[in-house]
């Protein structure tokens, strides 16, 4: 593992990255884990209308907690040019308050390549297997994100170690995003050759998230086996705790959404409306807790969350979790 290519684009010590979350990226979150030594991520939608910060003032707003850098989130789907031309606009205020390194995700990222390379900024991209590792790197990005059967949000259908066989040809530098709660999570990742990780759903029980009590508690009290995925959000696949909620309303799409869901056109619009509708049940489970709804997202690294702390805390001992490793496998003088 060498993860200094990394750490030297990013600007950062420790290669851990808070995953941009919606809806739990507010910004006391991202500054933190910036201030510790790893990177927090931006995300604007959740920056914009969930905590309620206008992007740039947002942006400001971080800059006055900490001067480490961050980074931004683009989902590059073409939903709508509505959407597209609002993400450019975004992206274009990430680079003019000096923001360089960028995670895109969901399309072609070829037109943020281009902007950041401009500046000198790089670019991640979200891949869950080797074919979109392939035409990201044909469209210009510095490294991968690689999504696997453990994350939560859109999880992937790869374990850790086989994405890793089908990226690790490509010669850039990879995060393994899914299924890292603990030190020895980290070191394994780092083991099997991987730069460094994101990691969202420990990031959300600590004391500078903003989501609900009840979304956290629940976090901590989970097992691995109250993970199932849903396509109730986004007409695909997405990893949730399982709740009493949850249980009542069950996971899968009905027979008629199920139906438009394969169509090249009604697909577009079914899976709009259930981001629509689970764009305001998320936002509010998560502010509301249980009092509106047990809709919680998560990943199966809640096995190794057992309580909430500070985010820096955990980036500490994710360090000196690394320090000791790499000393242990140094070669070894003769």
């Amino acid at each position: 593992m060498d993860d200094s290519k990394f750490t030297q684009a990013a600007g950062i010590e420790t290669p851990v990255i808070c995953g941009a979350m919606y809806p739990c990226s507010n910004p006391e979150l991202v500054a933190a884990v910036s201030r510790a030594g790893g990177l927090g991520i931006i995300q604007p939608v959740s920056m914009i209308y969930v905590h309620g910060h206008e992007l740039r003032a947002g942006i400001k707003f971080i800059r006055s907690i900490t001067d480490k850098p961050i980074g931004f989130n683009a989902l590059v789907e073409k939903s709508s040019s509505r959407y597209e031309k609002r993400m450019r606009e975004w992206v274009d205020i990430a680079l003019e308050e000096g923001i360089k390194f960028f995670i895109t995700a969901l399309g072609n990222p070829k037109w943020v390549v281009e902007e950041a390379h401009s500046i000198g900024g790089v670019v991640y991209h979200d891949v869950t297997e080797g074919k979109w590792a392939n035409k990201a790197l044909d469209n210009g990005v510095d490294g991968l994100i690689c999504v696997n059967n453990r994350a939560g949000g859109h999880a992937g259908a790869l374990s850790a170690e086989k994405l890793y066989e089908e990226v690790s040809p490509f010669k850039v530098p990879l995060i393994c995003a899914g299924g890292i709660s603990t030190e020895r999570d980290y070191v394994k990742a780092l083991a099997t050759g991987y730069s460094g990780v994101q990691m969202g759903t420990r990031f959300i029980a600590t004391v500078e998230c903003n989501s609900h009590s009840d979304y956290k508690e629940v976090i901590v009290n989970a097992s691995e086996e109250d993970i199932v995925l849903t396509d109730k959000i986004s007409g695909v696949p997405v990893s949730i705790i399982r709740t009493p909620y949850i249980e009542k309303q069950g996971v899968k799409a009905g027979p008629i959404a199920k139906y438009l869901l394969k169509g090249n056109i009604t697909k577009k619009w079914m899976r709009m409306i259930y981001t629509l509708r689970s764009f305001f049940q998320l936002k509010n489970a998560s502010q509301k807790g249980k009092g509106y709804l047990e809709y919680f997202q998560a990943g199966k690294s809640v096995r190794g969350i057992s309580s909430v702390e500070p985010a820096g805390e955990i980036i500490k001992r994710f360090a000196k979790a690394a320090d000791s490793w790499k000393r242990e496998n140094a070669p070894r003088t003769p």
